[in-house]
Parts: C-alpha cells; sequence; structure tokens
C-alpha cells in the first residue's frame, strides 16, 4: 500500500473521546474528529496483504485496502467512491458496527487492527462535507412500484438501491420517525439523529416516498398493499422482545429495553410525553438484565437521566480479556468489551439468574436473583446449574430488561398474507429472497434475526437486487459479497 512500514511506524488510534464528565451531561456524540495527519497514520496502518480477510470480515464485502489507500494518500474522493460502492451508509456503520472487520484484519492476529470503523466514518463525514454525497436520482422510471414495509437500515437500503435501479418505491413505516432503531433505539450519543435524517432527506431528493403512521396490517391493509405494488420487501426487523416470565413481573418499574430507549429518543426529537407515562432514571436504582450492545445503550442513558445506582446484569460468564485457545484468529474473538457507557459508571456482574422481584404498593423494589455455574457436558454443550447459597437480591426503582429479540411480530401483516415462518420463528426466503408468496420478498432481521446493522444494510441490497430480476428478468444491481 502508500506506506509499506505504516503499521510499524504507527500505532493504532481511536480518536479521542469526549471526557466522561463532559458527556455525562448531554446526548451528544461521544468522539471528536482526526485531524487530517491523524487520519492519514491510520490509513497508512492497512497492510498489503496477500488474501485481506477484512473483506470476508465485513457482511458488505467493504472494499478496505483499497479506501484506506486512499485516506493514505489525502485522495478523501476517491476514498468514498471506492467505501459507496458496497456500502449504501457507511455514516451509520462508522459509528454504531462492531466492526467485524477488524476482527479479521491480518494485524489482529498478533498486534493492534486498522480503526476501519474510524476510518469509514470520516470518510462519509467528508463526503457530506464537500457536497460529495449527494442525491442521486435515477435517470429514467421503470414504471415498476414497490412497497417497502420497514424503514430500518435494510429497508432504507433496499429502498435506495430500487430506486436508483428506476423503480418507484414507497417505504412504509407504522412510527412517525423514519429509520427504525436507528431512529428510536439507539441513543443520540452514539448516534445523532441528525445523521439518520440527513440521509432520510436525500432519499427524498432521489425520489424515495415514505409513508410514516403506516402500519401494514393495522391501518393499512394488506390487500391494498398487494393491489397497489408490483412487489413488496418486507423490512420489518425483529421486534418480538426476549421476555422474563418470573414472579413480580407484573410490577411498575419494570420494563422493556425499547421501551425506555424510544421514549428519550422522542423526547430529544422535541416530542411531549405526560409525565404519568415518563420512564426515567432520576434519582433510582437501576437494573439492567443483559450485558450486550442494548444493555449499554439503557445504561449510558440511565447515566444521563442522572440515577443514583445501575447494575447490569449478565446470565452468561464473564468473558476474558483475551483470546483463549480455542478461539483464534480470524474467528470473532470473544472477549470482554467496554463501550463508553462502561466507561461513565454502573457495576457490571455476570453468571446472574434473576427469579422473581418483589414490592410494594405494585412499585417493584427489589430484584431476587442467584449465581449460576456454566459446566461443559459430554457432548460439548454449556449446562447451567445455580450455585448453592449464592442467593442475594438487590433494592431496585427501575428494571430495564435488555435480553434481545426472538422474531418479528407474527400477529398483523405476517398471519394476514400467509407468510410461512422457518423453526426459528422467521421470515422463511428461498434462494431469491421470496417468500411463499409470490411477489413479496424479505431481509434483514425479519429474516435472518436478529443481528447487525452492517448485516441488515447487506441483507437490503441483496434483497433489492433479488426483487430487480425479479420485476425486470435480469437486474445491474451489484451482489452484495459475503450475503
Amino acid at each position: 500500500m502508500g506506506k509499506p512500514t505504516g503499521f510499524q511506524d504507527f500505532i493504532r488510534l481511536t480518536p479521542d473521546r469526549r471526557s466522561v464528565q463532559e458527556r455525562k451531561n448531554d446526548y451528544n456524540e461521544y468522539y471528536h474528529r482526526w485531524s487530517d495527519n491523524e487520519a492519514k497514520e491510520q490509513g497508512s496502518r492497512c497492510m498489503d496483504c496477500a488474501v485481506p480477510f477484512c473483506h470476508m470480515g465485513c457482511p458488505l464485502g467493504n472494499v478496505i485496502p483499497e479506501f484506506n489507500h486512499q485516506v493514505y494518500l489525502g485522495d478523501w474522493e476517491q476514498a468514498l467512491k471506492v467505501l459507496l460502492s458496497t456500502n449504501n451508509f457507511p455514516e451509520f456503520t462508522g459509528r454504531i458496527c462492531p466492526a467485524p472487520c477488524e476482527a479479521s484484519c491480518v494485524l489482529n492476529i498478533n498486534a493492534d487492527p486498522v480503526t476501519i470503523e474510524h476510518i469509514e466514518k470520516e470518510i462519509s463525514e467528508r463526503g457530506f462535507e464537500n457536497g460529495w454525497i449527494k442525491a442521486e436520482p435515477p435517470e429514467i422510471r421503470t414504471g415498476k412500484k414497490i412497497g417497502v414495509v420497514g424503514s430500518g437500515p435494510a429497508g432504507l437500503a433496499a429502498a435506495q438501491q430500487l430506486n436508483r435501479a428506476g423503480h418507484s418505491v414507497t417505504v412504509f413505516e407504522r412510527d412517525d420517525h423514519v429509520g427504525g432503531l436507528l431512529a428510536l433505539g439507539i441513543p443520540d450519543f452514539k448516534l445523532s439523529k441528525d445523521v439518520v435524517r440527513r440521509r432520510v432527506e436525500l432519499m427524498v431528493q432521489e425520489g424515495v416516498v415514505f409513508s410514516t403512521g403506516s402500519h401494514v396490517g393495522v391501518n393499512y391493509s394488506v390487500e391494498d398493499l398487494q393491489a397497489e405494488f408490483d412487489a413488496i420487501c418486507l423490512t420489518g426487523g425483529s421486534t418480538e422482545a426476549r421476555e422474563l416470565v418470573v414472579p413480580g413481573r407484573d410490577l411498575s418499574g419494570i420494563h422493556l429495553a425499547m421501551e425506555y430507549l424510544p421514549q428519550q429518543n422522542r423526547l430529544l426529537s422535541g416530542e411531549t410525553i405526560p409525565l404519568g407515562q415518563r420512564i426515567s432514571a432520576e434519582g433510582k436504582r437501576v437494573i439492567i438484565l443483559g450485558g450486550g450492545d442494548t444493555g449499554a445503550d439503557c445504561l449510558g442513558t440511565a447515566h444521563r437521566q442522572g440515577a443514583e445506582l445501575i447494575h447490569q446484569f449478565e446470565l452468561l460468564p464473564e468473558p476474558p480479556i483475551e483470546r483463549v485457545a480455542d478461539n483464534p484468529w480470524p474467528q470473532w474473538p470473544n472477549i470482554l468489551r467496554s463501550s463508553g457507557a462502561h466507561e461513565e459508571g454502573g457495576i457490571r456482574d455476570y453468571n446472574i439468574l434473576t427469579k422473581s422481584f418483589s414490592g410494594s404498593n405494585g412499585q417493584v423494589e427489589k430484584l431476587h436473583a442467584v449465581r449460576v455455574a456454566w459446566n461443559r457436558g459430554e457432548d460439548g454443550r454449556y449446562n447451567m446449574e445455580e450455585v448453592s447459597g449464592s442467593e442475594f437480591e438487590v433494592e431496585a426503582d427501575l428494571v430495564l430488561f435488555a435480553m434481545g429479540f426472538l422474531h418479528p411480530e407474527h400477529e398483523g401483516m405476517l398471519s394476514q398474507m400467509g407468510i410461512v415462518l422457518d423453526g426459528r420463528g422467521n421470515v422463511q426466503i428461498d434462494e431469491n429472497r421470496m417468500t411463499n408468496v409470490p411477489g413479496v420478498f424479505a431481509g434483514g432481521d425479519m429474516s435472518r434475526g436478529q443481528s447487525l446493522v452492517v448485516w441488515a444494510i447487506a441483507e437490503g441490497r441483496e434483497t433489492a437486487r433479488c426483487v430487480d430480476e425479479y420485476l425486470m428478468g435480469e437486474t445491474r444491481l451489484p451482489r452484495s459479497m459475503t450475503v
């Protein structure tokens, strides 16, 4: 690449985060921007690998060495062209992707990987600042109409690709905000909603129509949907949250993460929520059940709302600091990860099984739990056993469930359309991403199951390619490399 010794000359550096004390007082994004020289140095660390495993680690198949090389040369516009050739929304992935590409970086065998995620963000921001990212309406229209149900990352990617192929695309969103979890599920301190709105405005200029407040199967009939459009793309996500059925679950003060996080995002957008309906951590003892990204999002939000004390409990064991022998590169590293929210405070604990909740006057006051041990059986599977005598209780005023999602909602649109589901309760699709209903396709978490934003974008692109081929008999839309 541009500087063959870059990986030897420079260490991995990420952009500076704003101080904890500063950022806990607002919902602005964590990171400062790189200087030109800092970005160039980080781009130069990309090795001239014989086999760039980062390509395979990235669900989108981003041509990572090429845009890193252009960053090193200082040709930001060319870097953007390379990045946009595979990724519709690098401004999203550059902020909220766990960067499986970095885990696959050859440097990661025995050193720190290239800062690919932050380089993506820097490229995209310079693209917007310089006017290189702009609306790209199609030159001709095919006369075909496509309905996309769900405006999350999969739906947005599918809509943009299909619109650029010349089809007329309408995106149906049941909420008043376009973007799905990008708009309502992810806190502003990770992804400013101005970033989402900026992209949606460009898509409107390109000709995509967004129909908000349109809940297919509720206030917009599936019959009208199927009658109006030549093809339908289902990208409604995995929205059925994993519940915890234990005594005391019905007490007040116990909420799903997707009741809690969207409310704060709505408040920041200017919506008014009656005080009696507010879910706030202010002055409260908070318990978060779930150790993943959503749990960390709840943690950061509770800090900013002024929680008194926060516990984050995870059922599974605490991951190791470094890779273990049976988890070698280039596998995804099963190691302990800490987010910016964890820097801000809170108590993390592992191997915790919630048994019940208790309280008075209908309000939760305590969580009752027991510690568990995980033992590998003869079949290689891990089995959970409660540790005798390890029972304990923790005082709580607010409990948040951040334990993931099971599958899309079955009642309503899917049942009314007669969509066949797979064994996990997701939408079943064939090799062309079509459901059992002719002309109805699916992509993203709705068919894949709960996954990453980068996978949703990749699946949206691939679903669009399949829809275009179905309608036109051929397609010029690119195939995602790893889908």
